[in-house]
This record gives C-alpha cells, structure tokens and sequence, in this order.
C-alpha cells in the first residue's frame, strides 16, 4: 500500500516557470540582450539554474563568466521566487485528501535550500510537509536515489510504500532505483523532445488531480 507521496517541487507541485522566467529575462536584460519568451523558457525549468543560463547565454559551464552570471541569475531570484509561482491547478486539494487519508508527503527537490524553504513557507506547505529534502541536504542528488531513501528514513517508511511524483526522467530513475511507485506530471516542464513513456514509469498523470485516483486504486488492490 502506498503510504507516503513524494513530490518534485519544480513543475510537479508547483508553477514556479513564472518567477524563473522572469528572473532569466530580468538578468538578461541587464546584459542587453533581448528577452526569451516563457513558452521557451518554461520547457527547460525543471532541469535547474545552470541549464537555464545556458539557455539564455548560449554558454556553457566550462565557460569563466559562468560562475558570476549563476550567482546573479540566483541572486535575483532569491528576491522574486515567490511573486507569482503558485501551486498547481487542484493540488490543494491532492494535498488535503492526502493529510485527511493520514498519508504522509515531503518534497524532494534539487533546489537548495535557501530556495526551497522560503518558497514552501509563502505557499503555506513548510510546516506541513512530513520533509523537505533540497539539493544540498544530502549527496549525491537525484538521479541518485540518496534523497529518497533519505526521506523515507525521516518519514520512517519502507521505500516500496512510497510514490513519487516528478516531471523530469532523472525524478523517475532516482524513484525506481531507491524502489518507489513513480509517476510522470506530464502538466510540468516537459519538452517537446522528450518521451516520458520510455522512462518506465509506474504511470503518467494529465493533472494533480488524478494522483489520488491512482493511490486509492493501489491501495484498493493491495
């Protein structure tokens, strides 16, 4: 039975391509260069800071300007990251059936902390949340299954109780490979590229609001 939901933060419990886009373009225009549409940059949030900046700045990490431009592109962020990302369409709800069920739910990130804390605390989830593991609270990070197994020892169940829900493959490797139920939001940020039914996922989901049909199904059969 699945007695733990473990979310993605980034395109899987919330919107927040918003304030990302707003700040790549922010930094953009700073460097006078034009800005991108969210459209394009809204594909590419999951995957991180670093593959933003080389999407906006056609440039790459071995590059010497790379480590100040990151450090500018968070900087401004940090100020922004909660002005208009919102939970998802529905996902409130997912999360009160989930808590009303006494089913327990954390976050799996691989934003770091000093993001992730006090965008959960403006959502209202921080204190809600059985865990938060970001980015730096354990090596190595996902597509490791470390921050999995790292949840399930604080929440204290057994991986193959768990789910996990992520929008990106390595959400969906680092699930299976610590034994997990995963599930692919296809409502996140997904590229047009890429083929999430060959990421061998346990089921993919249109909307929040089909993850608690799919629990009770598990949970009915088991």
């Amino acid at each position: 039975m699945i007695k733990a939901v473990f979310f993605d933060l980034d395109g899987t419990l919330a919107d927040t391509a918003p304030d990302l886009s707003a700040a790549l373009n922010y930094l953009l225009h700073e460097k006078k260069l034009p800005a991108l549409p969210a459209a394009t940059i809204r594909p590419v949030v999951s995957h991180g800071g670093s593959a933003l900046l080389r999407l906006g700045f056609h440039m790459e990490e071995s590059d010497p300007e790379f480590p100040a431009l990151r450090e500018r592109f968070l900087n401004i962020y940090e100020h922004q990251l909660h002005n208009d990302s919102r939970l998802f369409p529905g996902m409130d709800k997912v999360l009160a059936h989930i808590e009303a069920a006494r089913l327990v739910w954390g976050v799996i990130t691989n934003k770091p902390e000093w993001l992730t804390r006090p965008l959960m605390r403006k959502l209202g989830l921080e204190a809600r949340a059985a865990c938060i593991i970001c980015g730096d609270t354990v090596e190595p990070r996902k597509p490791h299954p470390a921050p999995m197994l790292h949840a399930c020892l604080i929440t204290g169940v057994e991986p193959g109780t768990a789910l996990y829900i992520g929008d990106a493959e390595r959400d969906i490797m680092a699930g299976k490979a610590a034994g997990m139920h995963t599930l692919v939001a296809l409502y996140g940020y997904i590229a047009s590229h890429e083929r999430p039914e060959t990421w061998q996922a346990d089921g993919m989901i249109t909307a929040p609001r089909e993850i608690t049909a799919w629990i009770e199904r598990i949970n009915q059969s088991s």
